[in-house]
Protein backbone atom coordinates (compact mmCIF):
# COMPACT_ATOMS: atom_id res chain seq x y z
CA UNK A 1 0.00 0.00 0.00
CA UNK A 2 1.72 3.23 -1.32
CA UNK A 3 0.56 6.56 1.04
CA UNK A 4 -1.30 7.95 -2.05
CA UNK A 5 -3.72 5.25 -1.50
CA UNK A 6 -4.45 6.07 2.54
CA UNK A 7 -4.65 8.54 4.94
CA UNK A 8 -1.76 10.05 7.28
CA UNK A 9 -3.38 10.98 10.08
CA UNK A 10 -1.55 11.86 12.91
CA UNK A 11 1.87 13.86 11.72
CA UNK A 12 4.54 14.42 14.00
CA UNK A 13 7.42 16.87 13.55
CA UNK A 14 10.54 16.41 15.50
CA UNK A 15 14.48 17.40 15.58
CA UNK A 16 17.30 15.58 16.19
CA UNK A 17 20.92 16.54 16.33
CA UNK A 18 23.58 14.65 12.98
CA UNK A 19 26.41 14.95 15.28
CA UNK A 20 26.25 14.77 19.22
CA UNK A 21 27.05 18.03 21.27
CA UNK A 22 26.16 20.43 17.77
CA UNK A 23 23.43 22.26 16.99
CA UNK A 24 23.07 21.14 13.67
CA UNK A 25 19.43 20.48 14.13
CA UNK A 26 17.19 18.56 11.26
CA UNK A 27 13.78 17.83 11.28
CA UNK A 28 12.32 14.39 11.09
CA UNK A 29 8.41 14.38 9.99
CA UNK A 30 6.68 11.17 10.16
CA UNK A 31 2.84 10.00 10.35
CA UNK A 32 1.25 7.64 12.19
CA UNK A 33 -1.16 5.76 10.14
CA UNK A 34 -4.77 4.15 11.29
CA UNK A 35 -3.06 0.79 11.75
CA UNK A 36 -0.54 2.19 14.07
CA UNK A 37 2.09 1.91 10.61
CA UNK A 38 4.52 4.90 11.03
CA UNK A 39 6.09 6.03 7.47
CA UNK A 40 9.05 8.45 7.09
CA UNK A 41 7.67 11.62 5.10
CA UNK A 42 10.71 13.46 5.40
CA UNK A 43 14.05 14.68 6.68
CA UNK A 44 13.98 18.87 6.56
CA UNK A 45 17.68 20.42 6.29
CA UNK A 46 16.56 23.38 9.48
CA UNK A 47 13.60 23.95 11.83
CA UNK A 48 12.87 27.30 10.71
CA UNK A 49 9.11 27.78 9.76
CA UNK A 50 10.02 28.77 5.66
CA UNK A 51 11.72 25.81 5.44
CA UNK A 52 8.84 23.47 6.92
CA UNK A 53 5.70 25.67 5.03
CA UNK A 54 7.83 24.44 2.34
CA UNK A 55 7.45 21.47 3.18
CA UNK A 56 4.16 21.56 3.88
CA UNK A 57 3.37 23.41 0.25
CA UNK A 58 4.86 19.84 -1.76
CA UNK A 59 2.21 17.71 -0.34
CA UNK A 60 -0.27 16.12 -2.51
CA UNK A 61 -3.84 18.23 -1.61
CA UNK A 62 -5.68 15.09 -1.13
CA UNK A 63 -3.36 13.67 1.49
CA UNK A 64 -2.67 17.14 2.88
CA UNK A 65 -6.86 17.05 4.00
CA UNK A 66 -6.29 13.26 5.75
CA UNK A 67 -3.88 15.32 7.74
CA UNK A 68 -6.11 15.53 11.15
CA UNK A 69 -3.29 16.41 14.11
CA UNK A 70 0.15 17.32 13.91
CA UNK A 71 2.15 16.45 17.49
CA UNK A 72 4.80 18.60 18.04
CA UNK A 73 7.06 20.79 21.02
CA UNK A 74 6.57 24.46 21.88
CA UNK A 75 8.29 25.80 18.87
CA UNK A 76 6.40 28.72 17.20
CA UNK A 77 8.32 27.67 13.41
CA UNK A 78 6.38 24.17 13.72
CA UNK A 79 2.91 25.71 14.91
CA UNK A 80 3.19 28.64 12.82
CA UNK A 81 3.84 26.79 9.65
CA UNK A 82 1.09 24.09 10.13
CA UNK A 83 -1.34 27.13 10.65
CA UNK A 84 -0.57 28.09 7.63
CA UNK A 85 -0.49 25.28 5.57
CA UNK A 86 -2.76 22.99 6.95
CA UNK A 87 -5.47 25.39 8.95
CA UNK A 88 -8.19 22.65 9.42
CA UNK A 89 -5.55 20.67 11.63
CA UNK A 90 -5.73 19.94 15.23
CA UNK A 91 -2.38 20.94 16.61
CA UNK A 92 -1.30 19.17 19.63
CA UNK A 93 2.17 20.03 22.02
CA UNK A 94 3.04 16.55 22.86
CA UNK A 95 2.28 15.63 26.26
CA UNK A 96 5.99 14.41 26.79
CA UNK A 97 7.09 17.82 26.40
CA UNK A 98 4.75 19.35 28.36
CA UNK A 99 5.75 16.86 31.39
CA UNK A 100 9.23 18.34 30.53
CA UNK A 101 8.47 21.54 31.16
CA UNK A 102 6.86 20.99 34.58
CA UNK A 103 9.75 18.40 35.98
CA UNK A 104 12.01 20.96 35.61
CA UNK A 105 10.56 23.46 38.01
CA UNK A 106 10.44 20.75 40.26
CA UNK A 107 14.58 19.96 39.32
CA UNK A 108 15.10 23.59 39.69
CA UNK A 109 13.72 23.68 43.12
CA UNK A 110 16.03 20.12 44.26
CA UNK A 111 18.92 21.60 43.23
CA UNK A 112 18.28 25.31 45.40
CA UNK A 113 17.11 23.28 48.49
CA UNK A 114 20.29 20.50 48.06
CA UNK A 115 22.57 23.26 48.03
CA UNK A 116 21.13 25.02 50.98
CA UNK A 117 21.21 21.38 52.99
CA UNK A 118 24.85 21.11 51.90
CA UNK A 119 25.33 24.27 53.70
CA UNK A 120 23.47 23.63 56.80
CA UNK A 121 23.45 19.98 57.58
CA UNK A 122 26.71 18.32 58.69
CA UNK A 123 28.36 16.15 55.37
CA UNK A 124 27.41 12.59 57.01
CA UNK A 125 23.60 14.13 56.77
CA UNK A 126 23.60 15.98 53.35
CA UNK A 127 25.66 12.40 51.87
CA UNK A 128 22.40 10.46 52.66
CA UNK A 129 20.25 12.78 50.28
CA UNK A 130 22.38 11.66 47.42
CA UNK A 131 20.26 9.88 44.26
CA UNK A 132 17.03 11.92 45.29
CA UNK A 133 17.04 13.27 41.85
CA UNK A 134 16.35 9.90 40.58
CA UNK A 135 13.88 9.34 43.07
CA UNK A 136 12.04 12.77 42.27
CA UNK A 137 11.96 11.54 38.57
CA UNK A 138 10.23 8.25 39.59
CA UNK A 139 6.86 7.40 39.35
CA UNK A 140 5.50 6.44 42.88
CA UNK A 141 4.35 3.19 42.02
CA UNK A 142 7.64 2.46 40.56
CA UNK A 143 9.92 3.75 43.40
CA UNK A 144 12.00 0.74 45.73
CA UNK A 145 12.00 0.60 49.34
CA UNK A 146 15.62 2.27 49.29
CA UNK A 147 13.77 5.67 46.97
CA UNK A 148 10.81 5.36 49.28
CA UNK A 149 13.33 6.27 52.57
CA UNK A 150 15.75 8.32 50.53
CA UNK A 151 11.88 10.75 49.77
CA UNK A 152 11.07 10.67 53.28
CA UNK A 153 14.44 11.88 54.73
CA UNK A 154 14.59 14.82 52.10
CA UNK A 155 10.95 16.02 52.46
CA UNK A 156 11.98 16.23 56.11
CA UNK A 157 14.29 18.80 55.75
CA UNK A 158 12.71 20.52 52.62
CA UNK A 159 8.48 20.83 53.14
CA UNK A 160 8.89 23.48 50.03
CA UNK A 161 10.19 20.07 48.05
CA UNK A 162 7.74 17.70 49.21
CA UNK A 163 4.75 19.95 48.44
CA UNK A 164 6.08 20.89 44.97
CA UNK A 165 6.89 16.93 44.64
CA UNK A 166 2.93 16.10 45.55
CA UNK A 167 2.06 19.07 43.02
CA UNK A 168 3.73 17.67 39.92
CA UNK A 169 2.13 14.73 40.74
CA UNK A 170 -1.06 15.81 40.78
CA UNK A 171 -0.75 17.63 37.26
CA UNK A 172 0.70 14.17 36.05
CA UNK A 173 -2.45 12.11 37.16
CA UNK A 174 -4.75 14.80 35.45
CA UNK A 175 -2.74 14.02 32.12
CA UNK A 176 -2.86 9.61 32.73
CA UNK A 177 -6.70 10.31 33.13
CA UNK A 178 -9.16 9.50 30.09
CA UNK A 179 -11.24 13.24 30.96
CA UNK A 180 -12.66 15.68 27.98
CA UNK A 181 -10.97 18.60 27.33
CA UNK A 182 -13.55 20.27 29.51
CA UNK A 183 -12.82 18.40 32.19
CA UNK A 184 -9.22 18.89 31.83
CA UNK A 185 -9.32 22.54 31.46
CA UNK A 186 -11.20 22.59 34.68
CA UNK A 187 -8.81 20.41 36.89
CA UNK A 188 -5.71 22.26 35.22
CA UNK A 189 -7.31 25.80 36.36
CA UNK A 190 -7.67 24.25 39.74
CA UNK A 191 -4.17 22.93 39.79
CA UNK A 192 -2.74 26.74 38.97
CA UNK A 193 -4.45 27.87 41.77
CA UNK A 194 -3.59 25.70 44.65
CA UNK A 195 -0.03 26.45 43.29
CA UNK A 196 -0.47 29.91 43.94
CA UNK A 197 -2.00 29.15 47.18
CA UNK A 198 0.92 27.15 47.90
CA UNK A 199 3.29 30.22 46.87
CA UNK A 200 5.97 28.30 45.40
CA UNK A 201 7.37 29.57 42.59
CA UNK A 202 8.92 26.78 40.89
CA UNK A 203 6.56 26.47 38.43
CA UNK A 204 5.81 30.07 37.90
CA UNK A 205 7.46 29.64 34.25
CA UNK A 206 5.63 26.24 33.48
CA UNK A 207 2.53 28.36 33.92
CA UNK A 208 3.98 30.82 32.08
CA UNK A 209 3.95 28.46 28.80
CA UNK A 210 0.64 26.78 29.94
CA UNK A 211 -1.02 30.45 29.16
CA UNK A 212 0.81 30.42 25.89
CA UNK A 213 0.15 27.19 24.51
CA UNK A 214 -3.18 26.47 26.66
CA UNK A 215 -5.32 25.35 23.71
CA UNK A 216 -2.09 23.00 22.11
CA UNK A 217 -1.84 21.35 25.28
CA UNK A 218 -5.59 21.15 25.66
CA UNK A 219 -5.80 19.18 22.39
CA UNK A 220 -3.73 16.33 23.94
CA UNK A 221 -7.34 15.02 26.25
CA UNK A 222 -9.40 15.21 22.67
CA UNK A 223 -7.71 11.83 21.29
CA UNK A 224 -4.64 11.75 23.66
CA UNK A 225 -2.69 11.80 20.43
CA UNK A 226 1.26 12.52 21.17
CA UNK A 227 4.43 12.07 19.79
CA UNK A 228 5.47 8.76 21.23
CA UNK A 229 5.97 7.41 17.71
CA UNK A 230 8.58 10.11 16.75
CA UNK A 231 9.97 9.91 20.16
CA UNK A 232 9.95 6.07 19.86
CA UNK A 233 12.10 6.69 16.03
CA UNK A 234 14.44 9.38 17.35
CA UNK A 235 15.72 6.15 19.90
CA UNK A 236 15.73 4.00 16.21
CA UNK A 237 17.58 6.99 14.56
CA UNK A 238 20.77 7.00 17.49
CA UNK A 239 21.22 3.57 16.86
CA UNK A 240 20.83 4.30 13.34
CA UNK A 241 23.56 6.65 13.46
CA UNK A 242 25.95 4.60 16.05
CA UNK A 243 25.70 1.85 13.23
CA UNK A 244 26.55 4.30 9.91
CA UNK A 245 29.16 5.88 12.24
CA UNK A 246 27.66 9.04 11.73
CA UNK A 247 25.06 10.35 8.57
CA UNK A 248 25.17 13.78 7.46
CA UNK A 249 23.73 13.38 3.79
CA UNK A 250 20.30 13.65 4.30
CA UNK A 251 19.24 12.22 1.39
CA UNK A 252 21.17 8.98 2.60
CA UNK A 253 19.76 9.47 6.27
CA UNK A 254 16.05 9.32 4.62
CA UNK A 255 16.63 6.60 2.56
CA UNK A 256 18.08 4.57 5.72
CA UNK A 257 14.99 5.59 8.25
CA UNK A 258 12.78 4.73 4.77
CA UNK A 259 14.81 1.09 4.25
CA UNK A 260 14.45 0.41 8.60
CA UNK A 261 11.39 1.24 8.67
CA UNK A 262 9.58 -0.38 5.09
CA UNK A 263 12.42 -2.68 4.17
CA UNK A 264 11.59 -6.02 5.75
CA UNK A 265 7.91 -5.24 4.56
CA UNK A 266 8.27 -4.51 1.43
CA UNK A 267 11.60 -7.13 0.53
CA UNK A 268 11.30 -9.79 2.98
CA UNK A 269 10.32 -12.82 1.08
Amino acid sequence: MSLTDTALGVVGMDEIALKKGHRNYVVIVTARLAEDRVVILAVLPDRQKDTVVEFLRSIPERLKQSIHTVCCDMYEGFSEAVREELSHVRIVIDRFHVARAYRDGLDNLRKQELRRLKQELPATQSQQLKGSLWALRKKPADLTLEERRLLRLLFRYSPKLKQAYHLQQQLTDIFDQHISPAIAKTRIRAWIKRVAKSELRCFDKFIHTLGRWWQEIINYFVNRDNSGFVEGLNNKLKVLKRRCYGLFNLKHLFQRIFLDLEGYRLFAG
